[in-house]
């Protein structure tokens, strides 16, 4: 479901928006049932593919602002083991059938190996997850609940194309967030103008280049 296909204009987005209206007191948990269907539609395995990496990095963030000062040794052994292990769960991902194919053509090999399915997004949902083990581990952010963890992971937003964002950065715009005519107006237009840019400019000339 692109952001510019006829399914996200005229079914997901008015729902989400519709949803975000009507579940205004709690608008957190609807945004990330919103996320993970997202996510769902373009292949439901994507889920269960970066669930268990989602979850062993918020173990991970909670044992380090739980040890920030009581264990600093312990700390920064689990900072540096939790990035080696969203390297390789990248890795994995999306260099195991480049590295068997290439191992193959020079070495003259036929060695197999089952395609590895590469889930929607990794690489953005990765490194915003590193970010997240950076800023816990330098004491700007003190604080991380299960469920703004998973709209930072989750949210729909950045995951086709990023931009990479800090949780310091992308969560206190949720705090308080209400909807609002003006917002929906000033954010209505964005999309446009960047609709326009997509449709009108990057895939004509696209072709071209």
């Amino acid at each position: 479901m692109l952001f510019n296909s006829f399914e996200f204009i005229f079914l997901f987005a008015p729902v989400v928006l519709g949803g975000f209206w009507l579940f205004r007191s709690r608008p957190a948990v609807w945004l990330i049932a919103a996320s993970v269907f997202f996510y769902a539609c373009w292949q439901p395995l994507n889920l269960l593919l970066i669930a268990p990496s989602i979850g062993v990095n918020y173990l991970v963030v909670r044992s380090l602002l739980r040890w920030a000062d009581t264990r600093p040794r312990a700390s920064r052994l689990l900072f540096w083991a939790g990035i080696a292990f969203n390297v390789c769960v990248l890795g994995y991902f999306k260099y195991t059938n480049f590295l068997v194919g290439v191992f193959n053509d020079v070495s003259g090999g036929a060695l197999t190996f089952s395609s590895v399915a590469l889930p929607l997004g990794i690489s953005f949902i990765t490194f915003q997850k590193i970010a997240l083990l950076v800023d816990v581990r330098q004491g700007r952010v003190r604080e991380v609940r299960w469920r703004d963890y998973l709209l930072f992971v989750l949210f729909f937003p950045p995951l086709i194309a990023g931009p990479i964002v800090h949780y310091r950065e992308l969560m206190p715009q949720f705090a308080g967030l209400r909807p609002q005519s003006d917002d929906i107006a000033v954010g209505a237009t964005l999309f446009f103008v960047g609709l326009c840019k997509k449709v009108l400019l990057a895939d004509t000339i696209a072709p071209l280049i």
